[in-house]
């Protein structure tokens, strides 16, 4: 979009380019100035647009100005700006000539009371686009400011600058940058996804609904808060005048690219379908008769005036009811149900219209238009099923059986689909699976009673559901939770039947080891042990002194020293976990260990086993099963007490003690040994 000049362009030196006299400056935009200017050799008046210094510094809008003067200059149309010359200033600047458009933008005028000039309007620019699209061009930038009119009144299409052409040298804009006027941009192509002819459509849709309203279609206060509402907004019903054209806007308007027009040249064949509201013709003004003519009126249309005049009588009398203005206005904000038309009245000729005539403009384009009106609102309100009687799902099922052909119908119920997707998909998280089920139900009877099984919501709602459930299975099979992952696998088999993935995804969680079972490969070989609400992989006894010495031979661990009470002669002959004081076999639980050395132990089991082991919290300890050895002992536990000076030791010794201790953590005792749980 270029700017008025200010005093300040005047004041700065203009260009100078051969063959050219330039006068004063036309407009600037962001990267470009436009001059007027006069070519010497023709004596034609010119407007040349010349590269801005600064923007000369990004290479991609040096190419992209340079993209558009190739691209302007291989389309010959009668409606898109020709280019008459490509080159540099004296500067090195780059520019090009174009011919002087004077006759100002679409912008500038106002189309509202001349829809025959709208549709000629529209026909020119779909014809230039036909001709664009079919040459690899899209122009992704049409707007009124881009639509010029020349001395003959005729449109054409300018500046391609942001143009994309395809299989053309590489593309100068790509996907993930979003760029065009916010105002008239496709959804598409606001998220700055790929585009193709068809977002050029949506912007004539735009066009074509602003030349009719004197608006646009969607008004913000800022360009991101425009782009959400054209990629998210139902879009907004015509005025009863207009709502012939509806249809032909919800089309070239709809969100997805895959519902709008298949070509310009269909979009120009459907333009050509929109009702002609023109005034009747044949009609003698009423007041050129004269009142004689009324005399000769047939006895029958005096009966059908009788008619309508009681008819008028009595809706004033409801009209003048206390509630009325209420009841009406909740009416016309609810926007369940057209507003009825204004009464027949003489237009500017003179001629009173049939009234026939003015309920046909009137009336909507479809009749299942409120119900899907009323589903677009209930979806804003998340009203999807419930309450009764007010919910998008009985709306849509309701258009659909009304009219299914309404084209904004496919977009609606996917939105909807969407919505209970999103829904179940948080359900699941939540752990809630019969209400994600119940949603997900209710998601696939909408597409079986509106015949919308293709939509791509669907497929999406089967895909996040899946993804969702089997990443449940992923979760409890990490966790050794059987049973979660089985509900988890079988949940997704009644989502998605019949698949091979919902088979694997079973026989995967049937796999997952029950209580009682060794974990595969473990070195260890610790057993799945429930503790409480949670599964424990245990060692099924504690370290016997055969494990110990294969760690001490490794690491060359010195042995911690053995403490026993009321003994002097270990002072005299010290004890360690090889002479605990007594025979003990290899198989034995190795004791005299220090809870350093166990630190230790865990440390070097983990580094071999690819698993994280480590000691039992004192409450874990308690509920596992005890080991049957020769002299029972207590065993170590990662707790401490409540100044952490001391370790926690539980279990019952061959010394006679119970129940849970404080030990210093630094020496070992003959009768405290441990064992590894391992993290799952």
């Amino acid at each position: 979009m270029t700017r008025e000049p200010t005093a300040r362009d005047a004041a700065a030196p203009l260009p100078e380019i051969s063959g050219y006299r330039l006068s004063r400056v036309l407009g600037e935009g962001g990267m470009s100035t436009i001059y007027l200017g006069e070519q010497e050799s023709l004596g034609r008046e010119v407007a040349i647009k010349v590269m801005l210094p600064a923007a000369l510094a990004d290479e991609v809008s040096r190419r992209r100005f340079e993209n558009e003067a190739r691209t302007i200059a291989r389309l010959e149309h009668p409606n898109i700006v020709s280019i008459f010359e490509v080159g540099r200033t004296r500067d090195g600047l780059p520019y090009y000539a174009m011919p002087h458009l004077a006759r100002g933008h679409l912008g500038q005028r106002d189309m509202t009371q001349d829809p025959a000039r709208v549709r000629s309007i529209l026909r020119a620019l779909l014809s230039a686009l036909d001709y664009a699209h079919a040459r690899g061009v899209i122009h992704r930038d049409v707007k009124a400011e881009n639509v010029l009119f020349d001395d003959a009144e005729r449109p054409l299409l300018a500046d391609f600058g942001i143009a994309l052409r395809r299989g053309f040298g590489p593309r100068v804009t790509t996907a993930g940058l979003a760029v065009g006027s916010t105002a008239y941009m496709a959804p598409e192509q606001a998220r700055g996804e790929e585009v193709d002819h068809r977002a050029d459509l949506y912007s004539v849709g735009v066009l074509a609904w602003e030349m009719l309203n004197g608006k646009l279609p969607f008004n913000a206060g800022d360009a991101l808060s425009m782009a959400v509402m054209h990629a998210q907004d139902p879009v907004p019903r015509l005025p009863p005048a207009l709502r012939h054209w509806q249809r032909f806007l919800d089309k070239a308007l709809t969100k997805s690219p895959a519902q709008r027009y298949r070509s310009a040249q269909h979009m120009l064949e459907m333009l050509d379908r929109v009702p002609q509201r023109a005034a009747p013709s044949g009609k003698i003004p009423l007041m050129q008769r004269g009142l004689s003519s009324v005399g000769r009126w047939p006895w029958t249309v005096w009966i059908g005036i009788g008619l309508v005049g009681a008819a008028l009588a009595g809706t004033a009398l409801r009209n003048s009811a206390p509630d009325s203005p209420d009841r009406f206005f909740r009416a016309a904000q609810s926007n369940d149900v057209p507003m009825l038309p204004a009464p027949a009245s003489p237009n500017a000729a003179g001629v009173l219209a049939d009234p026939t005539d003015a309920m046909l403009r009137a009336a909507p384009e479809s009749a299942a238009d409120r119900w899907v009106v009323a589903a677009e609102r209930q979806l804003r309100q998340h009203k999807l099923s419930a309450p009764k009687g007010d919910n998008a799902f009985d709306s849509l099922v309701t258009a659909w059986k009304t009219d299914p052909t309404h084209v904004r119908l496919p977009e609606t119920i996917g939105a909807a689909i969407a919505a209970f997707g999103a829904d179940a998909e948080k359900r699941l998280k939540e752990g809630n699976d019969a209400r994600a089920s119940d949603y997900v139900r209710r998601a696939l009877d909408l597409a079986a009673q509106t015949r919308q099984q293709a939509n791509p919501a669907v497929a999406t709602l089967r895909q996040r559901t899946s993804a969702a459930l089997a990443a449940r299975v992923d979760r409890a099979v990490a966790k050794l939770d059987r049973d979660g992952a089985i509900a988890a696998a079988r949940l997704y088999q009644s989502l998605r039947p019949d698949t091979a993935a919902g088979d694997a995804l079973l026989a995967r969680a049937q796999g997952v080891p029950q209580a009682g079972d060794r974990v595969p490969g473990d070195l260890a070989g610790v057993v799945l042990t429930r503790v409480g609400d949670t599964m424990l992989a245990a060692a099924p006894g504690k370290v016997t002194r055969d494990d110990y010495a294969r760690f001490a031979s490794a690491t060359g661990r010195a042995p911690a020293l053995c403490r026993e009470r009321a003994s002097l002669l270990r002072i005299v002959k010290p004890r360690d976990w090889k002479s605990p004081g007594f025979v003990q076999p290899g198989n034995q639980p190795v004791v005299c260990v220090s809870w350093s050395d166990i630190e230790a132990y865990a440390r070097w089991m983990s580094q071999r086993g690819g698993a994280h082991y480590r000691l039992p919290t004192a409450s874990e300890a308690r509920a596992l099963p005890q080991g049957g050895s020769v002299r029972a002992v207590s065993e170590w536990s990662s707790d401490c007490n409540s100044a952490c000076s001391e370790r926690i030791v539980t279990g019952h010794g061959w010394r006679g003690v119970g129940g849970t201790r404080s030990l210093d953590a630094s020496r070992g005792y003959d009768d405290v040994g441990f064992r590894l749980v391992r993290d799952l």
